[in-house]
């Protein structure tokens, strides 16, 4: 792999990252007024509506039999697993405790591209990636005070199960294209999510307040789609292990954008934390990953 196709897959990885890291806060406000698994399969299935209209317009070619085993995969985690679970434990825990809880996603995300992708990261760079987890499931547990409920739990299954549809969507990126693997595989859920979202239907949605409708808009078209337009093709392009790693940014760039938006503020420790965090994936951008 080029460096420069690394570089760009740094790149288009961290603008995934970015938009990801909306999604807990969004998902928190939508949730105040939505039902969490309504919520969960319509996000989905806004996102595969947008993906019908996008593949009918560019016309690209059907995903080869490989491939569909990947977007199934990717589907199984990032359509149905991640979402639900995530939801429903945003109803637990506040988004910010469950945006670094999330942060072990790097490790785990690694640990996939190994099995899936079968990519092979070197003891410096498995070193580098525990103790940047290390490090944010230390500030975690010293900003949740120590505690683990069952909101965690749900989101440690959640990290599991999106870990793996990240590895097997990336893995169909290569060839398919990044923003045509997340259009197929929602594509692919869609006879699923029309049901669940008819089953699941909540009335009165037009009473819910403007905060949570953005949210639940956001989470449908930016979380569940455009931003794996560009995550697909960072992991693809810069492989999934050294990409994944940014992932460790996120739960700062969630507090971050919520002292911007909302007026909350940054702790000092908050940004000695991050500032550790950034040290470790600058380290780790430097170790070998074999693909």
């Amino acid at each position: 792999m080029s460096g420069g196709s690394e570089s760009r897959g740094l790149w288009w990885g961290f603008v995934g990252v970015v938009a990801f890291s909306l999604t807990l806060p969004a998902t928190r406000a939508a949730v105040s007024a939505i039902e969490p698994f309504f919520l969960a399969s319509t996000r989905s299935l806004f996102a595969a509506a947008l993906a019908v209209c996008v593949l009918l317009v560019t016309r690209p070619r059907l995903p080869t039999r490989e491939e569909w085993k990947g977007l199934a995969g990717a589907a199984l985690g990032i359509v149905f697993g991640f979402p639900f679970l995530m939801t429903w434990a945003m109803q637990e825990v506040p988004s910010s405790h469950g945006a670094v809880v999330l942060a072990i996603m790097p490790l785990t995300t690694a640990m996939a591209g190994a099995w899936v992708a079968h990519e092979r990261p070197s003891v410096g760079f498995w070193v580098v990636s525990f103790l940047g987890s290390a490090a944010v499931v230390a500030f975690a547990l010293r900003h949740g005070g120590g505690a683990m409920t069952s909101g965690d739990l749900a989101l440690v299954v959640a990290i599991l199960l999106s870990s793996y549809g990240y590895a097997a969507g990336a893995k169909a990126s290569a060839t398919l294209g990044g923003w045509q693997a997340i259009s197929w595989t929602l594509v692919l859920a869609l006879p699923i999510l029309l049901v669940l979202s008819i089953a699941l239907y909540q009335p009165g949605l037009q009473h819910a307040p403007a905060s949570a409708l953005a949210g639940w808009l956001y989470v449908g078209l930016v979380s569940q789609y455009l931003g794996f337009f560009a995550w697909f093709r960072g992991l693809a392009q810069g492989g999934i292990a050294r990409v994944g790693q940014l992932q460790l940014l996120q739960p700062f760039l969630t507090i971050a954008a919520s002292a911007a938006l909302l007026g909350e503020p940054l702790s000092a420790e908050e940004l000695g934390f991050a500032l550790v965090v950034v040290a470790l994936v600058a380290v780790g951008r430097r170790m070998r990953v074999q693909r």
